[in-house]
């Protein structure tokens, strides 16, 4: 018979509460207290140039937060996300998602049954503990990481703000920009197969067509409905039915919304797809022909024929004010629907408006800012490739009488090759040293968003500490955008090898 005096020892014994998991089929364990909740895996976006064991950022009830893999921090080979996967969250001021294989239980322990002084014996390669115990379900022995320990070498405390409002910089760049901002830009979106383009300082963002709108009764044929935008709601309507096109038969899915104004109200112009931005050469805009401006049909409506690519391409200039007649124009300002202008275009109580250009590379979306991007085009059928140039570098192109080295963005950040490149762009960067065009999956979209929607990026190790500088979170989408420092698209070795190139290709016949 058990002695009662120990009995009533053991039970007041102190206890430990541990959340046991397994990866790679060994059985590890965290204290209760460190974990906040257990979640399946949630989708993540990738983030370039990530250190080891970073899955990428998440979206966890509207706040950002770093997923990492447990196999990865140990050094073992990722295997894919299973019914039985799971995401531990971790409790602190800077919260991470910890994905693990699979949750085995919460169990309780006797403090005397956690070994810790030899427990550097028991640890494998990779593995940092902090003591060990003996599961009494199954008998394995329970290793407890000090996973602290295994973030640290990812994710590094560094000072910045709560809110990114872009990357650094430098005086003379600034000056530079607001120079460069000074020149006409186009952009460019289809409609009914025609290129047509609205002046980039009066378009607020181009946006995603919704799925389904609120129908307006008794609407004209022009009008599309209403969308909620910004916390209000945007009238939409359809270019086709203003430039007097008949309904679109398809393509719903690459629909887009130019949100500009008219007369202070906020307007959604619902396009085909879109297209491109285009810096305008004042040489190469000419006034509609008078035969055009005289007809009330679709083509009064449009303002200036650019002439780009020395005028094998040809761009009409719309102007937002003629789009719409002036009874119309009235009822848009007056009635429920109308969204007004006011604080959207300038800084307001929640800082500055920061534009940005979306583009894809896998399913992975990123964004730049809109003042550093030149344009926006197709990529060329002819690059001219250059011997003992870096492996990124997939040639030089010649834009216009300058030579423009182009980078391949899924070399640069270890992506396999696109199979079937037909919506690739060429997106031409400048930042205060170097021009260069970026092949990108697709171009989607140009976002707007207050500085202090822009979540700080996670504190990383490596290059991605400051290649990625801020997250735009859109929760509602299910949407995460990465914003990326165009400075910081090279690493430093390259980006001198690309001033040596540069000074060689200027000497070059291409």
């Amino acid at each position: 018979m058990a002695d009662p005096a120990q009995a009533l020892a053991d039970s007041s014994a102190p206890t430990r509460r541990f959340l046991t998991f397994r990866s790679d089929g060994a059985l590890y364990a965290l204290p209760a207290e460190e974990v906040s909740e257990i979640i399946r895996i949630p989708p993540a976006a990738r983030v370039p140039h990530g250190p080891p064991g970073l899955l990428g950022v998440a979206n966890l009830r509207g706040v950002v937060l770093p997923l990492a893999s447990l196999r990865g921090l140990l050094g073992k080979p990722e295997v894919g996300v299973t019914p039985a996967s799971r995401a531990v969250v971790l409790r602190g001021a800077a919260p991470v998602a910890l994905a693990v294989d699979a949750v085995a239980a919460l169990v309780s322990v006797d403090a005397d049954r956690v070994e810790t002084r030899q427990v550097e014996l028991a640890a494998a390669e990779g593995e940092r503990l902090s003591g060990a115990f003996q599961a009494q379900a199954s008998g394995e022995v329970a290793k407890v990481l000090d996973v602290r320990v295994l973030l640290d070498a990812a994710f590094v405390p560094r000072a910045q703000p709560q809110r990114a409002s872009g990357p650094a910089m430098s005086r003379d760049q600034t000056q530079t920009g607001a120079a460069r901002d000074q020149r006409q830009k186009l952009v460019t979106f289809e409609v009914a197969g025609q290129e047509y383009g609205l002046d980039l300082a009066v378009v607020q963002e181009i946006v995603r067509a919704p799925d389904s709108v609120a129908v307006v009764p008794r609407a004209e044929a022009v009008v599309v409905g209403v969308m909620a935008y910004r916390d209000t709601l945007l009238p939409l309507m359809s270019l086709r039915g203003l430039l007097g096109f008949g309904p679109d038969a398809g393509g719903k899915d690459e629909r887009k919304v130019v949100v500009t104004t008219v007369n202070g109200v906020l307007v959604g112009l619902v396009a085909d797809r879109m297209r491109a931005i285009v810096p305008v050469e004042p040489e190469r805009l000419e006034p509609t022909p008078p035969m055009l401006a005289a007809r009330t049909g679709g083509e009064a409506r449009v303002r200036a024929i650019y002439r780009s690519e020395d005028g094998r391409r040809l761009i009409s200039v719309l102007a937002a004010e003629l789009l719409f007649r002036e009874d119309v124009m009235q009822r848009l300002g007056s009635g429920p629907g109308a969204a007004q202008l006011g604080a959207a275009e300038g800084d307001t109580e929640q800082g500055a408006v920061l534009r940005f250009l979306v583009f894809r590379l896998g399913d992975d979306e990123f964004g730049l800012p809109i003042e550093t991007v030149d344009e926006v085009a197709r990529v060329p059928e002819q690059i001219t490739r250059m011997p003992k140039t870096p492996a990124f570098l997939e040639g030089v192109v010649n834009l216009r009488g300058v030579v423009l080295p182009v980078v391949d963005q899924r070399r640069r950040f270890d992506m396999p090759k696109l199979q079937g490149a037909a919506g690739q762009r060429l997106v031409v960067v400048r930042t205060e040293r170097h021009r260069a065009g970026l092949i990108v999956d697709s171009v989607s979209e140009v976002l707007s968003a207050y500085a202090d929607q822009v979540d700080p990026a996670p504190d990383l190790t490596g290059q991605a500490t400051q290649l990625v500088y801020g997250v735009l979170n859109r929760e509602s989408a299910g949407r995460i955008v990465l914003l990326l420092d165009p400075a910081e698209l090279l690493t430093r070795a390259e980006r001198g090898l690309l001033e040596t190139f540069e000074a060689e290709a200027k000497q070059a016949d291409l």
